[in-house]
């Protein structure tokens, strides 16, 4: 393979506690590759499309899985409130890492959401899910959200945020914490006020990340026992 990069693929490994089966190709080259092979299937019916995503999900390769999130995405203004049900099957029987799990749902299930706000309550259902990555997916799908800067879902957050506060799974306080500090670049009183009244429950892991980008002063608060 042409991109293929051993010492890249070694290394990459060293980023997941999880197994992971990687090729060894960058990032920005598996993205132009798939660019490129998108040109050969964009005129597929949505159902073709997401059979083919399917396919390369089933393989379990890293870069194959980055293909297929980022093809069912480019397809989002197709999307129905019965897609649910594909990007969950997914989500549950497919997604094994974080990478595979931030970029599934930072774009292509998020918005999906966010077109859909009524899903909302079945994404919050995977708060009591004893799967890790559909713990972290019910806050990171609302990275979406908060991006698009609509402060009607900033209840959406904090509730999440609420329910996952005490999980022991770092990888659940990283993915909580990420999704407010993201919601606090725009909602920073909002979300210091949530932080400030929960700081002693708070795991400092996901303490850490959602004060990441507030001023010193404030950071220095939320930090103080």
């Amino acid at each position: 393979m042409a991109h293929r990069d051993l010492k890249y693929k070694k290394g990459s490994m060293n980023f997941f506690k999880e197994p992971i089966d990687p090729i060894g190709v960058r990032a920005g080259d598996t993205r132009k590759i798939s660019a490129k092979y998108y040109e050969e299937v964009k005129d597929a019916s949505k159902q073709e499309l997401f059979q083919l995503c399917e396919e390369l999900l089933k393989t379990g390769i890293m870069e194959y899985g980055t293909i297929a999130f980022s093809w069912s995405y480019k397809i989002k203004d197709n999307y129905t409130k019965n897609d649910f049900a594909i990007f969950e099957r997914w989500l549950k029987k497919y997604i094994k890492n974080w990478a595979h799990c931030d970029d599934f749902c930072t774009h292509a299930f998020g918005a999906l959401i966010y077109q859909f706000p009524e899903l909302l309550k079945k994404s919050k259902k995977w708060t009591r899910s004893i799967n890790r990555w559909e713990k972290r997916a019910a806050a990171v799908t609302l990275i979406y959200h908060a991006k698009q800067k609509e402060k009607k879902f900033l209840r959406d957050m904090l509730w999440v945020a609420d329910e996952l506060l005490a999980s022991e799974d770092d990888l659940v306080q990283k993915g909580y914490g990420w999704m407010l500090k993201e919601a606090a670049n725009f909602w920073q009183r909002n979300v210091f006020e949530f932080v400030m009244k929960r700081k002693h429950r708070m795991p400092r892991t996901a303490l850490r990340y959602a004060i990441e980008k507030m001023p010193k002063s404030l950071k220095k608060r939320a930090m103080e026992r």
